[in-house]
């Protein structure tokens, strides 16, 4: 990640030592505010990402696929309660704003104060550091991740070790 101006922030979780952890986390900040400062809310923010794992930075960033995926699982839990088709889609307009809340950064609640959204925190900061700050991209890695493990069944593979099958 790059950005121009502002930084990039780096955040490792569960560090086993210097720059080695089960996550890790970058964050780009644009800005023309002190850079100390950003920096600090950047890692914040990358601790953010960390442990509340969003998908994309607004709505608008989402995949189309994930998106449409969410609206029909939502949209046949909404059905099956039987409701008026009216009412099923007040129902669809909340259930997606919870979709969104769950896995927009900006919709995000802030987990280091457990009660602002991370949009409203970059507003503050921009109002603190005198400066716009906006999220330009982050990145989430995880140990493990994209790892497929093959299934087994243990008893079956017990059991052709004895020679039995």
């Amino acid at each position: 990640l790059s950005v121009d101006p502002g930084v990039v922030a780096a955040y490792v979780h569960n560090a086993s030592s210097p720059e080695l952890g089960k996550i890790g986390v970058l964050v780009a900040l644009k800005s023309t505010a002190d850079k100390d400062k950003l920096t600090a809310l950047a890692r914040q923010i990358a601790m953010h990402v960390a442990a509340a794992a969003p998908l994309a930075i607004t709505p608008e960033h989402l995949s189309k696929d994930v998106v449409e995926r969410e609206r029909g699982v939502q949209l046949e839990l909404a059905r099956q309660s039987g409701k008026p088709e009216a009412v099923i889609e007040k129902m669809m307009e909340g259930r997606m704003r919870k979709f969104y809340e769950e896995t927009v950064l900006l919709s995000q609640t802030f987990v280091i104060d457990g009660e602002t959204q991370v949009g409203k925190v970059l507003e503050n900061a921009s109002k603190d550091l005198g400066a716009p700050v906006t999220v330009e991209a982050f990145i989430r890695f995880q140990v493990g991740e994209g790892i497929e493990k093959a299934e087994s069944d243990f008893a079956d593979e017990v059991a052709q070790m004895a020679g039995s099958r």
